[in-house]
């Protein structure tokens, strides 16, 4: 029977992992155990702020909004309620970018769900 070394598969998983943790403060960068610990928590936290993100961009958005719309007169809250009453399907995204870099179309936006509703007679 030939003989096999079995060296191979273990130094590639050490590697790899050391490889993840470069960058690392003091042993966790060099040392296999403290790596692989290291590596557990990072693994954790990155799954965790990746929801954080969006939680954060959304919070970002409605700051946006409300900045646009008061300079137009009107909070946030009750742009929103008009907007959905007017049935203009805009998310909050797209409404903070129009605020941002777009101030006309936001405003124009603002006056269309502002203006008085013609009463029917």
């Amino acid at each position: 029977m030939t003989r096999v070394k079995r060296g191979t598969t273990s130094i590639k998983r050490r590697r790899s992992i050391l490889k993840q943790t470069k960058g690392f403060r003091w042993d966790r960068s060099s040392k296999e155990r403290a790596a692989r610990e290291a590596l557990l928590h990072a693994y954790t936290h990155s799954f965790n702020d990746r929801r954080k993100k969006k939680r954060t961009m959304r919070r970002l958005w409605t700051i946006k909004i409300n900045a646009g719309a008061r300079a137009q007169g009107i909070t946030y809250s009750k742009l929103i309620d008009q907007l959905t009453k007017a049935n203009i399907k805009l998310d909050r995204k797209i409404l903070s970018q129009l605020a941002q870099k777009h101030p006309n179309i936001f405003n124009s936006i603002v006056e269309e769900v502002t203006k008085e509703p013609v009463e029917a007679k």
